[in-house]
């Protein structure tokens, strides 16, 4: 079939398993491109086959030659619709690190759920003993708690009053004002209950009572702080209070695993392009104003680039990991430069409909959003029929 995009909002309906493929692939050649790192051996990526999950497995398996486990919810192609990117990246990756001789297995299903917890630590037991690295890259709107039953849904949205900002419309360029109403407390509870760190917690629990977590392990989180102009939405919302949950996960996990040499961490890093920050008002306009700085200055990272540097310069850069007075790591370093921000800001106060393509590179973030899916991949004929039937080598 002639797979084409097919958009919902944030919200692309397809994906093209070529583009897919070679899109993992270019990471790959990067990862590949830089000195190898003398890093983990055996590495769980739980969230792993989008973003900053799936480059932290490339940079896993490519820089440091480690076997990896991924756990991911994804969806196979079924009659006329595609599977989703998610399935076509982790099939991509699979094969790679086969054809490279590295063990590599994916675990389809919802990594919040017990059942696939204890599915993952049979694997990591039959097949590895133990994991030295947890990397928890989650990425979902909701969750159903595998204890109470309870399903929880998030919101982005502001806590205490109304928020007014300027948004766009990346399809058709249009500049708006957004204006999104302060979230209620169970908005805010169900919220930090999807995306704070009780399943991060539960799963190194569960692996460490399995005996299949190494004593002296490392385990990280993602997190996102971002600019003043965000804040509100975003760092001092209902996002932000499930991002600082997951922080003293952090520092509580880091207790824990520290008495026999394991470590924990949050790592804050780079707003890009992604799934998530697509659907957050203001984000999307924002991305764009700072990529054109970020690229007029020589300094703009995409995902894998950013977890290379991570995993490099902090996790397995030799000597103490570096982090600020929170305890956090900070891969966003570029992004929050004094003269990067000021340059945005000054952006930001002009933007309008008129001047977008101008102002911001808007036409970069449209174009990312489409290589997410597999689409706007240079060197893939899109007008000629693919097979939307792709298998995963050692899916589990």
């Amino acid at each position: 079939m002639i797979i084409q995009p097919k958009t919902r909002g944030f919200i692309c309906t397809t994906a093209h398993p070529e583009g897919c493929a070679l899109q993992v692939q270019r990471q790959i050649d990067y990862v590949k491109s830089q000195p190898a790192i003398t890093g983990p051996k055996n590495v769980l990526v739980v969230g792993a086959s989008t973003g900053y999950g799936l480059a932290s497995r490339i940079v896993s398996s490519f820089a440091s030659g480690a076997n990896t486990v991924g756990v991911y919810f994804d969806k196979a192609a079924e009659g006329a619709r595609t599977a989703s990117a998610g399935w076509y990246n982790s099939a991509a990756f699979e094969q790679a690190a086969q054809e490279a001789g590295v063990k590599s297995f994916s675990i389809v299903g919802d990594a919040f759920s017990d059942e696939i917890k204890a599915k993952t630590i049979d694997l990591i037991r039959t097949e590895l003993g133990q994991i030295d690295l947890v990397v928890y890259s989650v990425a979902s709107p909701r969750r159903t708690h595998p204890k109470t039953g309870e399903t929880f849904s998030s919101v982005i949205k502001p806590l205490g009053e109304t928020y007014t900002n300027k948004t766009v419309n990346f399809h058709s360029g249009e500049v708006t004002t957004a204006v999104i109403e302060p979230a209620t407390e169970d908005e805010l509870r169900q919220t930090i209950a999807v995306m704070g760190g009780e399943d991060w917690q539960m799963w190194i629990d569960e692996l460490q009572q399995a005996g299949v977590l190494a004593e002296t392990a490392t385990t990280v989180a993602y997190s996102y702080i971002g600019p003043e102009i965000t804040h509100a939405v975003y760092r001092e919302g209902t996002i932000g209070a499930a991002k600082n949950d997951l922080e003293a996960t952090a520092q509580r996990l880091n207790k824990q695993l520290g008495t026999a040499g394991g470590r924990a961490y949050v790592s804050v890093n780079k707003a890009l392009v992604t799934q998530s920050s697509s659907a957050i008002p203001v984000v999307p306009l924002y991305i764009s104003a700072l990529y054109k700085v970020m690229k007029e200055k020589g300094i703009h990272e995409g995902c894998i680039e950013q977890m290379y540097r991570l995993f490099s310069e902090r996790l397995y850069g030799g000597g103490e990991t570096a982090v600020d007075a929170k305890g956090l790591i900070r891969v966003d370093d570029w992004e929050m430069r004094a003269d990067v921000q000021a340059e945005v800001t000054q952006l930001w106060a002009n933007l309008a409909t008129e001047n977008v393509y101008e102002l911001s590179d808007l036409e970069g973030y449209r174009r990312e959003f489409f290589q997410l899916f597999g689409f706007e991949t240079e060197g893939v004929d899109y007008e000629a029929e693919a097979d939307p039937i792709v298998d995963i080598p050692n899916l589990r």
